[in-house]
């Protein structure tokens, strides 16, 4: 690892909890195959405003966001791009001329794995009307989904205003096994099943087996490597993807913003795989 100086630069990532993040592991491997004098750290964040003066008295570079801050930054920040503004909700922020600047490199990780085929007929299920969400409804949209469908608890007009999209509906939670049948695609956007919850799951064992063969679900979080909800939905014969891809990809996008380098992706992943005692491919 690079050495840690007085003139070494700092990135982070913000969130709350923050333990589970594996962003310092990828990011810091990529650093230092760059040869970059930078380190990056997680900040465990609870007060967006006082931290965001923390690190401009600090000289912080830039930072990842991740739960819950994704769209209480944005008042905080003095641009947002297109992207950001589109999903409503930042996860990259660096240092601009006129201040902060924010955007959002979620979509860019969720799309990743899903390109390989056309989805003009299928039918989307996105677990969650959170930040993450956003991004996966933009993703879904821009996939050219026949329908998406999100599964919220509260705020669901807020949710729905927000879009032009003549594909998305809003349900709640109790509408979601009549839906699972039809589904094409089904993305756990939530943090339900995230370390150390590893027993959780956002649907139940009942639900999973209304789950299609060769559905592809998809869990936005990374740990544990598989969480429950894949292993319900792989019981039933479904094809499974898991969130490190998107975290790989998402980081490299942003990890390019601050340096202004191309990035060694094939090292972030590694690295991760390697920390999670998972195969690597040859």
């Amino acid at each position: 690892m690079n050495r840690i100086t007085g003139k070494t630069k700092l990135l982070g990532v913000i969130g709350d909890p923050i333990e589970h993040s594996l962003s310092p592991i990828m990011h810091n491997a990529a650093i230092e195959q760059m040869g970059l004098d930078f380190v990056y750290v997680p900040f465990r964040v609870r007060d967006l405003k006082t931290a965001i003066a923390g690190f401009e008295a600090i000289d912080l570079q830039g930072f990842s966001i991740t739960i819950p801050h994704k769209q209480a930054i944005i008042p905080l920040l003095s641009e947002i791009t297109d992207a950001a503004k589109a999903i409503g909700a930042v996860n990259t922020v660096w240092k601009g001329e006129s201040g902060w600047c924010g955007t959002n490199t979620d979509i860019t990780g969720f799309l990743s794995p899903l390109r390989t085929r056309s989805w003009s007929q299928s039918v989307a299920i996105v677990l969650g009307n959170g930040g993450a969400a956003r991004a996966v409804v933009a993703g879904c949209a821009e996939l050219g989904c026949a329908e998406i469908h999100v599964i919220g608890r509260s705020k669901l007009e807020e949710f729905q205003a927000y879009w032009n999209l003549k594909s998305l509906k809003l349900h709640t939670w109790d509408q979601l096994s009549d839906l699972l049948p039809h589904a094409d695609l089904i993305v756990n956007s939530t943090p339900i099943g995230m370390s150390p919850n590893f027993d959780d799951s956002p649907i139940t064992d009942h639900q999973a087996e209304q789950i299609q063969e060769n559905t592809i679900a998809y869990d936005l979080v990374y740990v544990p490597n598989p969480t429950r909800f894949l292993k319900q939905a792989q019981r039933e014969g479904a094809r499974t993807i898991d969130g490190l891809e998107m975290l790989v990809q998402q980081g490299a996008a942003a990890l390019e913003i601050w340096t202004q380098q191309e990035v060694p992706v094939a090292v972030m992943r590694r690295s991760l795989q390697s920390y999670l005692g998972l195969p690597q491919a040859a």
